[in-house]
């Protein structure tokens, strides 16, 4: 066994049956995805969108392609016919811009909304009262062609577990208000809640992780 799939293995027992282990294949070789993929993994996240769908356009049609990564509305389209889920609807624009191509393709698009949790400028999402007012909006509830699946954040990136642990506590009190609340449609199935990476996905999953994005613990560091 190659140690992409030792990996694959070791990773998968650790988070199941809990949460689905998304394996981040970004900037790695169609022959490593596939040792993956013969290890029997079939979700696996990207974070730019050419990529995937070139990758996309190559591998077994069963995998689940996560759109991890920040999404520039202008390419939205080149994924919309095949994306599984996309984690990281970060605005109103962005939303509207996945809808309009969801449609196009004659799809309902999974979709998480990215929130901010983090204490860093550079991480991107709704806060809570932009996230409450983008859910109570009409402009949401026109939205047809997208189906919020749950919510999606990132810790700071630092060595305080405290610190991490508590940004995850946040993002996991608003999934489960949201969900239990009558802001969201009947037709919206909310039950993801993607938080935990390489460094800190045993957290995440000790604060009711659904969804963990593991890249470099199983691919090795990025090319």
């Amino acid at each position: 066994m190659s140690k992409i799939a030792d990996q694959i293995v070791r990773f998968r027992e650790s988070v199941e049956p809990q949460a689905t282990l998304v394996a981040v294949s970004k900037t790695k070789p169609n022959s490593d995805l596939q040792e993956a993929y013969d290890a029997g993994q079939r979700h696996l996240g990207e974070n730019k969108i050419q990529e995937m769908t070139e990758k996309w356009e190559t591998l077994p049609k069963d995998i689940h392609w996560h759109m991890i990564g920040h999404t520039q509305r202008n390419k939205v389209k080149y994924m919309a016919p095949y994306v599984h889920l996309i984690h990281s609807v970060d605005s109103p624009r962005l939303a509207k811009e996945v809808n309009k191509q969801a449609k196009k393709n004659d799809r309902v698009i999974d979709c998480l909304l990215q929130m901010h949790i983090a204490e860093e400028e550079s991480k991107y999402g709704f806060d809570k009262a932009e996230l409450s007012e983008f859910l109570k909006s009409d402009a949401f509830k026109s939205l047809d062609n997208i189906q919020i699946k749950g919510l999606m954040g990132m810790a700071t990136f630092t060595d305080d577990k405290n610190q991490v642990r508590k940004e995850f506590k946040t993002l996991k009190a608003l999934f489960e208000e949201i969900k239990t609340g009558d802001v969201l449609a009947d037709r919206h199935d909310f039950t993801e809640l993607s938080m935990g990476m390489t460094g800190d996905y045993e957290i995440a999953l000790e604060e009711g992780s659904t969804m963990v994005r593991i890249g470099s613990a199983i691919f090795g560091s990025r090319d």
